[in-house]
C-alpha cells in the first residue's frame, strides 16, 4: 500500500487506470455498467462462456468415466472404496500393533454387555445384539475411513428402532404369551428390526450415489448434539419398568416419555424388591466406574472394563442364589452358538418402514460422520463424507441378512478406543475376535445374566450424552442463535419423540439461517485515506465518500427472500421514496448509481445502468452484471 499514501481522491473517469494492477500508483476509476462490459464483456458473452464452461464440465466427466475402465483407473477406483489398500501398506507395526490390540480387546469386552443390553432396548432377544456388535464392524473396518471410529450398537438408533418395532409388531393385550408364542413375537419382531436396517443402509447406498455426503452439513451440531441428549433422556425412563422388575407395555408415540413414568410411578408398588436391589448394587459400582476411566484416563493403562466386571459378579450371584427361580428374576437365558443362516428381510414390509427407515438412516449418518470428522481434525486426517455413506449403508443393508438391526458410530466406544491407544481401523479386527469368542463358546457363560444389570448398562452409557448440557452455558454466550436450536430440539425430542423431534430440530435449524439473511445491515461505504479500503461511513468522519457515488455493503446472499429488503435499503440509502417516481436520468451511462455488494478489502465498483427503475425486479439488475462477486 506504500505506492498509495497520499493519494486522496479517485481519479477521474477519463484518466487512464491500471486496472490489472489495482495497487498502483493511483486509484482505479469506478467502473460503469457500459465501461464494465467494455473491458470484461456483457451478459451475452458471460453466457457463452458459461456454456463452454458446462461442455468443458461433460467432457472431463467423460473422460474420467472413460479412464476408469482402463486399468490403472479402476484401480484408483478400487483405492478409493477399499481404504485398507491405502492405509495398510504404511501400517507401522511395530508402533501401532500393539495399541490396536489392546484397544480392540478392550472395545470388543465392552461391546458384549452393551449389544446384549441394546438389544433389549430395540425389543429382540439379546444374542441379536451380540450378531450386531459383529458383523457392522467387520464390515466399516473394510470400508470405513474413519481411523478411530468404533462402530455397533448405539442406544439412540436402538430406541428408534425398539419404537418402530413395538409399532409394528405389538404384543397381545393379554401379555400371558407362552413359550411357543413368545418365539413366534420375537422372529416377527426381529424381521421387523432387520427390515429397518435393510432400508436404511439401502437409503445412504443410495444417497452414496448421488453423492449426497454434503447432507451432514444440514444437520448442525447443536441439532446432533440436542438430539442424543433428549434420546438419552428417553433411554433412562424407558429402562425404568427393568430397573424395578416391572413387566410393563412399551409406550409409543408422543409423549410417549410422561407415559412411561406415569405408567412406572402407578405400578411402582407392584415392583421386585430382588430386582430393585440388583439395580442398585449395579449402578453403585458402574457409575464410579465409569468416572473413574474419565477422571484418570492419562494415567490408567486402560481403561477399567467395569460392564464385563458387573456381568460377570451379576450372574454368579444369580447362580448361587437362584434368584431367577426364588425371586422370579428375569435372566438372558440360552444365547444360541454360531451364527443365523442369511436371509433377506421381508420385502414387502420395506414401503411400511420407509417413515421410519429414513430418520434412522440420517442419525446415523449424521452421528457417524460428525464423530468421524472430530477425531480426523483431531488427529489430522481426513475422512470422505460419501465413502462414510457407502461403509455404513453397506454395514446396514449386509448385517440386515444377518438378522441384525440399525448400527453407527458409538460416542462411547469410540472415546474408549482412542483412550485406549487405538490408531487405525484394525482395532475392529480385535473386537470382532472378542465377539466371535462369545458366540462360538462363551454364550452359556451368560445365562444366569439378570436383565436388570443390563437395563443399568444402558443407563450408565448414557453418561457422556447427558453432560452434553454443560455446554449449554457457554454456547449462549456464543450464539443466542444456537442455543435456541439446541432447546427447541432437546424439547421436541422430549416431548413428542425421537424421529418427530429430529424433523422439528432440522426446520427450526433451516428456518434461523433464512432469518439470519433477513437481519443483515446494509451500510455505507467510504475510502480510508491513503489507501483502497472501503470502509463503513459511520464508523469513523475521516473515511472519504466518492463523489457522486453510492457504494454500499450488503452482506448476504441476494434470492427472492432478500429482494424486497435489498430495495427497500436501497432506496433508502439513495433517498427515494416508495410514493415517488423515480427520477429519469439524462446523460452518458456513466452517470449511473453504483452499487458494491461485496465486503472485500479491494471491491469491485458496479454501476446500474442509468435507465434502470428503481421499482423494477432486483433481478433484471443484478442480470446486466454477471461477472460481479460479493452476492
Amino acid at each position: 500500500m506504500s505506492g498509495l499514501l497520499g493519494a486522496r481522491t479517485c481519479s477521474s473517469p477519463g484518466e487512464a487506470s491500471d486496472l490489472k494492477f489495482p495497487l498502483g500508483a493511483k486509484l482505479r476509476e469506478p467502473l460503469t455498467q457500459a465501461r464494465f462490459q467494455q473491458l470484461f464483456g456483457g451478459a451475452e458473452q458471460a453466457q457463452e462462456l458459461l456454456a463452454e464452461s458446462r461442455w468443458s464440465g461433460l467432457c472431463r466427466l467423460w473422460r474420467r468415466r472413460a479412464r476408469a475402465c482402463s486399468g490403472p483407473g479402476a484401480w484408483r477406483l478400487l483405492l478409493a472404496r477399499l481404504p485398507p489398500l491405502r492405509w495398510l501398506p504404511e501400517y507401522r507395526w511395530r508402533a501401532w500393533l500393539l495399541g490396536d490390540a489392546v484397544a480392540g480387546v478392550t472395545v470388543g469386552i465392552v461391546h458384549v454387555p452393551q449389544g446384549m443390553a441394546f438389544a433389549l432396548l430395540t425389543s429382540v432377544p439379546p444374542v441379536f445384539g451380540l450378531y450386531t456388535s459383529f458383523f457392522p464392524i467387520l464390515i466399516y473396518t473394510l470400508l470405513g475411513t474413519g481411523r478411530h471410529l468404533s462402530t455397533g450398537t448405539f442406544a439412540v438408533l436402538s430406541l428408534m428402532t425398539g419404537s418402530a418395532v413395538e409399532r409394528l409388531v405389538p404384543e397381545p393385550l393379554g401379555g400371558n404369551l407362552s413359550g411357543i408364542e413368545r418365539e413366534q413375537l420375537d422372529a416377527q419382531r426381529v424381521g421387523a428390526a432387520a427390515a429397518l436396517a435393510f432400508g436404511s443402509g439401502a437409503l445412504m447406498l443410495g444417497m452414496f450415489a448421488l453423492q449426497l455426503g454434503v447432507l451432514s452439513t444440514f444437520l448442525s451440531e447443536p441439532v446432533v448434539k440436542a438430539l442424543t441428549s433428549g434420546a438419552a433422556l428417553h433411554v433412562l425412563v424407558s429402562q425404568l419398568p427393568s430397573l424395578v422388575g416391572l413387566r410393563l407395555p412399551r409406550q409409543i408415540g408422543c409423549f410417549a416419555l410422561f407415559k412411561t413414568l406415569a405408567a412406572v410411578l402407578t405400578a411402582l408398588p407392584q415392583s421386585s424388591p430382588a430386582e430393585l436391589t440388583i439395580s442398585a448394587l449395579s449402578l453403585a459400582l458402574l457409575v464410579p466406574v465409569k468416572e473413574l476411566n474419565v477422571r484418570f484416563r492419562d494415567r490408567l493403562p486402560t481403561p477399567i472394563p467395569g460392564e464385563i466386571v458387573m456381568v460377570l459378579l451379576a450372574s454368579v450371584l444369580c447362580f448361587t442364589s437362584s434368584l431367577d427361580t426364588r425371586y422370579n428374576v428375569q435372566i438372558v437365558g440360552l444365547l444360541p452358538g454360531g451364527f443365523p443362516q442369511p436371509l433377506l428381510p421381508n420385502l414387502s414390509e420395506l414401503p411400511r418402514i420407509l417413515d421410519d427407515s429414513l430418520p434412522i438412516a440420517l442419525v446415523t449418518f449424521a452421528v457417524s460422520a460428525s464423530l468421524a470428522s472430530i477425531y480426523a481434525n483431531k488427529y489430522s486426517y481426513t475422512i470422505d463424507s460419501n465413502q462414510e455413506l457407502l461403509a455404513h449403508g453397506a454395514s446396514n443393508l449386509i448385517s440386515s441378512l444377518f438378522s441384525c438391526f440399525p448400527n453407527s458410530a458409538t460416542l462411547a466406544t469410540t472415546s474408549l478406543l482412542v483412550d485406549a491407544g487405538g490408531n487405525t481401523q484394525l482395532a475392529g479386527l480385535f473386537s470382532c475376535i472378542v465377539v466371535l469368542s462369545v458366540l462360538l463358546w462363551l454364550g452359556p457363560f451368560f445365562y444366569y445374566l439378570p436383565k436388570a444389570v443390563l437395563a443399568c448398562i444402558n443407563i450408565s452409557s448414557m453418561r457422556q450424552m447427558f453432560f452434553q448440557m454443560q455446554e449449554l452455558p457457554q454456547l449462549w454466550r456464543i450464539s443466542r442463535m444456537d442455543f435456541a436450536v439446541w432447546m427447541v430440539t432437546w424439547v421436541s425430542v422430549v416431548t413428542l419423540s425421537v424421529d418427530l423431534g429430529l424433523a422439528v430440530g432440522v426446520v427450526f435449524s433451516m428456518m434461523t439461517v433464512v432469518c439470519r439473511t433477513q437481519r443483515v445491515q446494509c451500510v455505507a461505504l467510504g475510502l480510508a485515506e491513503g489507501t483502497e479500503l472501503y470502509r463503513p461511513l459511520k464508523e469513523s468522519h475521516k473515511l472519504l465518500q466518492v463523489p457522486g457515488l453510492c457504494i454500499l455493503s450488503y452482506p448476504t446472499p441476494l434470492y427472492f427472500g432478500t429482494r424486497g429488503q435489498f430495495r427497500h435499503n436501497l432506496e433508502w440509502h439513495l433517498g427515494l421514496g416508495r410514493g415517488k417516481e423515480t427520477p429519469k436520468i439524462d446523460g452518458p451511462p456513466d452517470a449511473g448509481i453504483l452499487s458494491d455488494v461485496g465486503c472485500n478489502p479491494l471491491p469491485h465498483l458496479c454501476s446500474w445502468p442509468a435507465d434502470a427503475k428503481m421499482l423494477g425486479s432486483t433481478f433484471s439488475w443484478l442480470s446486466v452484471m454477471p461477472q460481479c462477486s460479493g452476492h
